[in-house]
């Protein structure tokens, strides 16, 4: 891992040199033919194998076309950064079957070694690749598989799907999800865990210990808000052919301070991401559309009725 972090902050510096300093750009596919030549000076390299070199500076490839596309559409997007110590939490190999296997249940990764490895379910599909975390509570393996879409027979349903945050969701059909809340019910906790930290001398054992139990705490409320998600949004696939939702500004409603912190314990993006992932993969539709006046318009007779986010009623003349 620091290996990795090394080699990521090294090509980052080459190619911020070579960009203000020469006009050039250092592109993937040039410095990975240079990573041969890197290995003669840095012999540390060959500890680690190709695939993850590689994969580390297309991480760095990435980055940097992230970068430019949202400096062409007029953003204000931050520079690459290096990486500091504690700040590279995952390699991977980009090939399974070169560099990473399972073999008489354990992993088995190259210039490593066997790996005893508890499975949370069997392999599906084709393995694809394999990346290695680092998370606060251990080492995990994520083998992404390609695997057949499951199509779910037909509802004939539709249905039309509000966020909010006193219920997280209310149907067209006028089902309520409840609001778990989930940040809020451990702030507590949450904050007795950041003034623990904060009390600790810094680059100390103690305070290394207080920082791994911040962590867990946040992992807590994190796997939580990601398994509401999943069963939420597994039963709204379940359910309905054709799926309505708003195109959501989330970045934007953030700002306003008061609402910020709900905003965010909601998970919103998180639920549309894992929505529109199974649905895709069972067959469904999501659409989204443009939530702009949508409060205005009577849904009976389209009528045009203007009022104020504080008036919860509609009333059609």
């Amino acid at each position: 891992m620091g290996t990795c972090r090394c080699l990521s902050n090294h090509a980052l510096a080459e190619r911020k040199a070579a960009s203000t300093e020469r006009g050039k750009t250092l592109t993937f596919a040039r410095r990975c033919a240079t990573l041969p030549q890197l290995k003669q000076t840095w012999p540390q390299l060959t500890r680690v194998h190709s695939q993850v070199l590689q994969d580390v500076l297309h991480r760095l490839q990435h980055a940097f076309d992230n970068f430019f596309r949202r400096l062409n559409a007029g953003q204000n997007p931050g520079y690459p950064r290096f990486r500091g110590n504690g700040w590279y939490d995952s390699f991977t190999y980009r090939r399974w079957g070169n560099g990473a296997t399972l073999e008489r249940g354990r992993l088995v990764l190259s210039n490593i070694g066997a790996v005893r490895i508890v499975r949370d379910r069997p392999l599906q599909g084709t393995p694809k690749t394999c990346t290695i975390g680092r998370k606060a509570d251990g080492w995990y393996a994520h083998i992404a598989c390609k695997v057949p879409g499951a199509p779910v027979p037909p509802t004939g349903e539709a249905v039309g799907v509000d966020v909010g945050l006193e219920r997280f969701a209310t149907l067209s059909d006028g089902t309520q999800i409840a609001n778990p809340r989930l940040y809020r019910a451990a702030e507590r906790k949450l904050r007795r865990a950041q003034r623990r930290l904060a009390r600790r001398v810094k680059g100390s054992n103690r305070r290394r210990k207080a920082r791994v139990l911040l962590e867990k705490a946040h992992l807590k409320v994190q796997r939580a808000r990601l398994d509401f998600a999943h069963k939420t949004a597994r039963a709204l696939v379940n359910a309905y052919d054709q799926i309505v939702v708003e195109k959501l500004n989330i970045k934007g409603m953030v700002r306003n301070h008061p609402l910020a912190k709900s905003i965010n314990d909601a998970g919103w993006g998180l639920f549309m991401n894992v929505l529109r992932a199974k649905a895709a993969r069972a067959g469904r539709v999501v659409r989204e559309i443009n939530p702009a006046g949508t409060s205005q318009t009577c849904a009976q007779r389209g009528e045009h009725v203007p009022k104020r986010l504080a008036v919860r009623w509609h009333s059609c003349p």
